[in-house]
């Protein structure tokens, strides 16, 4: 329970932080840290307008994606606390109901009847797909070093102590922090900000969404980029700190996190569209590399 709260915390200055940083790069003022919040707030006061092509798909499609990443969360384990969903391949699930808030967008795509959103729908598949080896393989190399495939267990036995190991964190970090940026749709892999829908991958696909539906939508990109960090947090907080410390080091993780995001969307130009596969393909070997590096620990031959 610890994890979701202090994610649901976080993701209330998370986006605007990174705004922040943006408008500090570029040379402007900028808005509140708290803007993107408030502007999430007058979205949940407006209703929600549907064409009259769309089915319950449509309406149900931003409910299960939330619903389905607030439970990957309570799988989620913080410091010494389990998650409060915690058993033997967990992390499998963990995998999965990211995937089935993804699969309902995709389907609530197709449901519009629009080439546009379809067009978007087929490169969220697409990327989301040649991803998930990445993904898997990160954390079944971390399963095999520490003989679990809990969440909890796993992280709860990591130990970075040798240089090696140290250096598979880093890797691990710049994994995830990779899958975030594409799993939540930015640059350097999709423009939130494009007004152009030819290149839009996910803003396309939620064209037709509004009022309450959009903001809860967007609520979900929030909470999903926060939960990345917190995965990140789990590889440098160890069981034996107190809670107290624990939350400092994911505090400052996050806002790290955040300015990272930031600093990347600034400075980084968008890739083009065909060159995208190849920059999301070259984080499965990464991941192979990670597996390899705990086969050199486990047989001490590092």
């Amino acid at each position: 329970m610890y994890s979701l709260l202090l994610i649901l915390i976080l993701s209330i200055v998370f986006p605007g932080i990174i705004v922040r940083i943006k408008s500090i790069t570029a040379g402007r003022k900028g808005p509140a840290i708290l803007q993107p919040m408030s502007d999430l707030i007058k979205l949940f006061r407006k209703d929600s307008v549907y064409s009259t092509s769309t089915s319950w798909v449509f309406k149900m499609a931003p409910i299960v994606s939330f619903a389905s990443l607030i439970i990957a969360v309570l799988i989620i384990p913080f410091g010494s606390e389990r998650g409060v969903i915690s058993f033997q391949g967990d992390f499998i699930f963990f995998i999965y109901l990211l995937a089935t808030g993804k699969f309902l967008m995709i389907i609530a795509a197709l449901d519009t009847g629009s080439s546009f959103e379809g067009m978007g729908a087929s490169r969220e598949a697409l990327y989301s797909m040649l991803a998930e080896p990445a993904f898997f393989v990160l954390f079944a190399s971390y399963c095999m070093l520490t003989g679990s495939t809990s969440f909890y267990d796993m992280l709860h036995s990591l130990h970075f102590q040798s240089t090696l190991a140290i250096f598979l964190a880093f890797l691990s970090t710049y994994n995830l922090f990779q899958i975030s940026m594409l799993e939540n749709s930015r640059l350097p892999y999709d423009d939130p900000k494009t007004h152009l829908e030819l290149t839009m991958v996910h803003e396309v696909m939620v064209l037709d969404y509004s009022g309450f539906d959009l903001a809860l939508i967007q609520l979900t990109g929030h909470i999903r980029f926060v939960m990345y960090s917190m995965l990140v947090a789990n590889l440098f907080i160890m069981p034996v700190f107190p809670m107290w410390l624990s939350v400092l080091i994911f505090a400052g993780i996050t806002v790290f996190y955040a300015i990272a995001v930031g600093l990347a969307e600034s400075f980084r130009a968008r890739y083009k569209l065909r060159n995208n596969n190849k920059a999301i393909v070259i984080l499965i070997p990464i991941s192979i590399l990670i597996f390899f590096g705990c086969l050199l620990i486990i047989n001490n031959l590092y």
